[in-house]
Order: C-alpha cells, then sequence, then structure tokens
C-alpha cells in the first residue's frame, strides 16, 4: 500500500476516534463503530490500529503533540522573558484543556498510566494490550518533550533576572506544570454555584496567576524570626 495512502487512512481514522471520544466517551467507542464511521472495513482498521487501545494510544500521542505545539509558540516568541512565557503558558494550557477536552483526558490518563509503570507492580495494573501498543512506545520517548521546553522557559527567567536566581528548573517547572493542572481540574468545583466556599472564576484566575509571579519572582518572602538576646540566669 503506498505510504500517502496509508497516511490518509491513517489520519482519517484518527480524527473519526478522536470525534467519537469526544462525544461518546473511550468506553462507550468500539472499533465497529470508528470503522463504520470512517466509511472502511472493520478489518482494514486494525491494519491500522491493532485493538481499541492502541488506537487510544495514537491519539494520546497526538494530543502531546499538540500540547507541546503550544510550548513551542510560547518558547519562540521574542522578546519575552522567562517570567512572561511562564504566565502565557499557565494561560494558554489552560484554554487547550479547555478546548481540547478529549485531548486534556488523554495526556492525564497518560500520566495516571505512568505513575503505575514507573512502579514494579504498578505495572500489572495496566492493561497489557496497551504496553503493547507501539504508540505507548513512542510515547515513552515524547511525554517529556514538553518539560524539556518548560525547564528552558525558567531557566531564561533565572538568566534575564524575572525568576529569582536559586530555584533549581527542573524542580521549579515541574510544580508550575502541577499547578496549572490542578486548576485546570478544580474550574469546576470552584464554578459550582452551591459550594459554600467564596471563591469564583473570575477573580480565582488572575489571583493564580500573581501568586505564581510572586512565588517565581521571590516576591513572597517567609518572615525570619528576629534573635532574642536573653540572660540565662
Amino acid at each position: 500500500m503506498p505510504s500517502s495512502v496509508r497516511e490518509k487512512k491513517t489520519k482519517l481514522i484518527l480524527e473519526v476516534a478522536i470525534k467519537l471520544f469526544t462525544e461518546k466517551g473511550y468506553a462507550a467507542t468500539t472499533m465497529d463503530e470508528v470503522a463504520k464511521t470512517a466509511g472502511i472495513s472493520k478489518g482494514l482498521s486494525y491494519f491500522y490500529f491493532k485493538n481499541k487501545e492502541d488506537l487510544y494510544m495514537a491519539v494520546t500521542k497526538k494530543a502531546f503533540d499538540e500540547l507541546k505545539g503550544v510550548f513551542r509558540d510560547i518558547f519562540k516568541q521574542k522578546g519575552k522573558t522567562g517570567l512572561q512565557m511562564l504566565t502565557d503558558l499557565a494561560s494558554d494550557y489552560i484554554k487547550f484543556a479547555q478546548a481540547n477536552r478529549m485531548y486534556n483526558d488523554a495526556i492525564l490518563n497518560f500520566m495516571g498510566i505512568m505513575q503505575l509503570y514507573t512502579q514494579e507492580s504498578g505495572r500489572q495494573q495496566i492493561h497489557p494490550l496497551i504496553l503493547e501498543s507501539e504508540h505507548f512506545q513512542k510515547l515513552l520517548d515524547i511525554h517529556h518533550d514538553c518539560g524539556k521546553l518548560g525547564i528552558q522557559m525558567v531557566s531564561q527567567g533565572i538568566k534575564d533576572g524575572s525568576i529569582r536566581p536559586e530555584l533549581q528548573p527542573e524542580v521549579t517547572f515541574y510544580t508550575i506544570w502541577s499547578m496549572i493542572i490542578g486548576y485546570e481540574r478544580l474550574t469546576g468545583p470552584v464554578a459550582f454555584e452551591e459550594k459554600e466556599v467564596k471563591i469564583h472564576l473570575d477573580n480565582w484566575k488572575p489571583g493564580f496567576l500573581k501568586l505564581m509571579q510572586d512565588m517565581l519572582k521571590g516576591t513572597i518572602q517567609a518572615q525570619k524570626p528576629q534573635a532574642v538576646q536573653a540572660s540565662l540566669f
């Protein structure tokens, strides 16, 4: 089969899978539905993707590729400090997650898989078809690509003076990323009108961004206790 035909079919199946996963969810979507909606035979769909798990890993890889594009677009902008890049990243990541809910869920699902994968006993809890997927193997190679760009943003900020110099870039970026992911996950509970906690999305986002900036700049400083001299007698 010519490579151009294979690429077109692969792209078509991925697009259909993304549409169905978004509309129905992963669990409720079958390979039969994907093949039927794509206008191809079920047997041919298995030529491109061995099973639904393999297909979902391919979709997850595409999700990471799209997210990497968000990171790359920010990092390549000229004239911005590292702090400005990280602030833009926080806003753009939230927009990405909200506009591409299925992609974001796939990325977070993969992070959960990796939590098991890095524990020897945890691998037994991962579906074996996921571990066999060639796309899962590709994800193992590329899932830190976004992190590498984020670390460079922190390093740039330390270099240009917008981020305090004593911070360690790797630890700092992954801490910031965890904060951004947590923010996005909590937008639902915060938006719930019947909650007892007095916080609203309108004032939470600017407050979140300011707190993040203050942490990186070093505006937030612990008060050192003053030494008290006293006689022991």
